[in-house]
């Protein structure tokens, strides 16, 4: 009974697509509603989006939709739904779409090798930090970059209060993720400042606290994104963003805007668990090579007083001769 009845069922089927009852035939994607592929293309990630924005020119009306591109920032990074959409959009993207494209990718390398034409004068950071998969800070910081006290101090925005804040749960600091983001809301560019996974993860036994570092590697600098907690009470004290040069010194505010405003015009590296692995190889390597400088300049400096120690010997026993001679 069962077979035959599959076999009617499929003798109807075939009835149905016959050109006698019409001719339905099979039903392709593009005859799907424009509001049910809508609500389809959302549950695809940004590159996936994009991708099939390039299929055909109905989907990349669909691909462009706004609302669908908000969702994918807002599930990213939860603080841009603070930020105000700038004025400027480029191409006639949506601030949104301009800012995935921006910002999910890492950006390229040699970008502070690049040479930027306007410094950015206000910076927008848009933080958020998970533990585990579940945000546990998100915040928006607006820093005034054209302060000569910011220009001419070491480059440094901080995300959080002295008194930082205290987590739900005991923290690991190995299985945070930070995404931090900076916007200048003049040209409406962006940028990806951490490598969201820690590529460093430091902890001083002395004071307790832990040090994860999301640090992005830009040619000889460094733009390193911090979190400081005291992961036995799920405290967390400090998340801030820094830069550095291959010596390890501070890289000023002024030279850090340069560093930025390149890397925003600069294309980007990639994406996905390869982008964030070759991240933290560039950090290693960075770090190996100022280790190198650090090791170089020791032993320069040890050559320098060892030759000026035995200047100084010989001058002594130069004196006492002339005094031994009178």
């Amino acid at each position: 009974m069962a077979a035959s009845g599959s076999t009617r069922l499929q003798e109807n089927m075939m009835d149905r697509d016959s050109p006698a009852c019409g001719g339905m035939g099979e039903t392709g994607i593009d005859d799907l509603p424009a509001d049910v592929l809508s609500l389809v293309l959302r549950r695809l990630d940004g590159a996936s989006l994009a991708a099939l924005g390039c299929a055909s020119s109905s989907f990349r009306d669909l691909a462009t939709d706004p609302e669908t591109w908000r969702g994918l920032c807002l599930a990213l990074w939860p603080s841009v739904a603070r930020i105000t959409d700038p004025d400027c959009c480029r191409d006639g993207d949506s601030f949104h779409r301009a800012l995935f494209a921006d910002a999910f990718p890492f950006p390229a390398a040699a970008a502070a090798a690049t040479v930027a034409t306007a410094l950015p004068t206000w910076l927008v950071s848009a933080v958020d930090l998970h533990h585990r998969g579940v945000c546990i800070m998100s915040r928006v910081v607006e820093t005034d970059a054209s302060s000569a006290w910011f220009l001419g101090s070491p480059f440094r925005v901080d995300a959080l209060l002295q008194e930082g804040f205290t987590a739900p749960s005991a923290i690991a600091p190995a299985e945070l993720t930070l995404s931090w983001v900076l916007l200048d809301p003049a040209s409406g560019r962006a940028v990806n400042a951490s490598s969201r996974r820690p590529v460093s993860v430091d902890r001083s036994w002395l004071t307790g606290e832990t040090v994860a570092r999301f640090t992005v590697v830009l040619g000889g600098v460094a733009l390193d994104a911090a979190v400081t907690c005291d992961d036995r009470y799920g405290h967390v004290r400090e998340v801030s963003l820094c830069m550095e040069d291959g010596d390890g010194s501070g890289v000023s505010g002024r030279d850090g805007l340069s560093v930025l405003a390149a890397a925003m015009a600069a294309p980007r590296q990639g994406r996905g668990a390869e982008a964030e692995a070759r991240a933290a190889r560039w950090y290693a390597e960075f770090v190996k090579g100022k280790s190198a400088r650090k090791e170089w300049k020791a032993r320069r400096e040890g050559l320098v007083d060892l030759c000026c120690s035995g200047v100084g010997a010989a001058a002594f026993v130069g004196f006492l001769v002339m005094l031994t001679c009178r």
